[in-house]
């Protein structure tokens, strides 16, 4: 269930960014201050980005970051946050992305569980719309279940 990783915490709604560097950073800070990770993982999700395109950006407005297990990741963790407005990451079908989901995991198959949970939420058109236009974290929380 998606609602076993996310927490009041990891969770931050209309967050003002100017760039897509900022907009993942929010995540990873989130990531950090849970103590799911190191800051050396906030830069390397935002190197992964800078060298392999904006593959991140998965549906029109959500992207899902991410950097390797090696690059700090401490614990399997997720965050959600949204923005006030969109931010480009250079996916021409994507573009701009109102939302980050970020996440993290110590190895190559600890968040399989993770994502599964979150891939079964997002499925649902409604669901993102939901997530995109929460107006409280408790919103979120009650939706995620």
């Amino acid at each position: 269930m998606l609602s076993n990783y996310l927490s009041p915490e990891v969770i931050q709604l209309k967050v003002n960014v100017n760039s897509w560097q900022e907009a993942v950073r929010a995540g990873g800070e989130l990531l950090l201050k849970a103590g799911k990770c190191q800051p050396s993982y906030i830069e390397a999700m935002i190197r992964a980005v800078q060298e392999m395109g904006a593959y991140m950006v998965l549906a029109p407005g959500l992207a899902l970051a991410h950097a390797r297990p090696e690059d700090g990741a401490s614990l399997v963790g997720l965050s959600l946050v949204t923005l006030d407005h969109g931010v480009n990451f250079g996916s021409e079908a994507n573009d701009p992305v109102t939302m980050v989901i970020s996440f993290c995991a110590p190895d190559h198959h600890s968040h399989i569980e993770m994502l599964q949970a979150l891939a079964e939420f997002l499925m649902s058109e409604e669901n993102q719309q939901l997530l995109k236009t929460a107006q409280s974290v408790e919103e979120v929380l009650s939706a995620v279940g």
